[in-house]
């Protein structure tokens, strides 16, 4: 081989080289974009972890929704906003969205916290209810503005209260005792009802089994609402003395033949 074709190898090959390092620098901010990009995709279109309330702001025109988010040391959440959706039968169907990168655990974003968003609804909620979020439902009957009411178990219209089966179910339901309680009426006039509410204790056990015989006894008191029967108090006491110490107003033929209460 001759100088000049020698030559012209080295030259190409140290073209070469030089060519491959280049490509090696090119490539790096392709690197950070791709970093970028797995750091945007953590980044996640989310619903709120529970919705705290919601109340009517403008005259009616707006919702305040107040909503548990992911919270942290640091950024947490963006992009928060309420939208409404739809109107249809009666119901404000709205949406609560935000980003979030709490799908990472190393985000940080492990705690929770309580944020509020506005939703514009363009006219008046007026009797309507709202539904947020395809779940929790809120209505403005029985509430006192600006809230709305959370409807429960028993719907948003619940039972008025009567001296009925069906009204007391209601009132178990919506008193703070365990799940699977009994009930027992000691006396109802339209405007007080009195309920004593039996809960099982002891480990699970069969029908059969005496050990299933303990229960806890509390005696309620609960005055008529629009809303339904409202849990007043508990007293246990024989007569009328021990409940007209804390509800003077309870009527006397309501109390007068309660014998005392047994608790076990």
């Amino acid at each position: 081989m001759g100088r000049r074709s020698l030559r012209t190898v080295m030259a190409g090959a140290a073209l070469g080289m030089l060519v491959g390092c280049g490509a090696g620098t090119a490539g790096t901010p392709g690197e950070t974009t791709d970093s970028a990009t797995a750091s945007a995709a953590s980044w996640t279109v989310s619903a709120p972890i529970r919705v705290d309330d919601v109340r009517t702001a403008a005259g009616g025109r707006s919702l305040v929704i107040g909503v548990d988010v992911p919270g942290g040391a640091g950024t947490c959440v963006r992009g928060l906003r309420g939208t409404l959706e739809s109107v249809a039968n009666g119901t404000m169907y709205v949406q609560v969205t935000y980003e979030s990168p709490a799908m990472d655990r190393e985000s940080g974003c492990t705690g929770v916290r309580r944020v509020e968003t506005t939703v514009e609804l363009g006219e008046p909620l007026d009797s309507r209810r709202v539904m947020v979020n395809s779940g929790s439902v809120y209505t403005p009957a029985g509430a006192a503005p600006p809230a709305l009411r959370k409807c429960g178990e028993n719907g948003c219209d619940p039972t008025p209260p009567r001296c009925t089966s069906s009204s007391y179910r209601q009132a178990v339901n919506d008193t703070d005792v365990p799940r699977h309680t009994t009930w027992e009426e000691r006396g109802c006039d339209g405007a007080w009802l009195v309920l004593e509410l039996s809960t099982r204790m002891g480990p699970v056990c069969g029908d059969a089994d005496a050990g299933c015989s303990s229960h806890v006894s509390q005696r309620w008191f609960y005055r008529a609402e629009p809303s339904g029967w409202r849990p007043v108090t508990t007293n246990g006491d024989a007569g009328c003395a021990g409940i007209h110490q804390v509800l003077p107003a309870l009527p006397t033929r309501l109390c007068a033949e309660l014998p005392r209460l047994d608790r076990n």
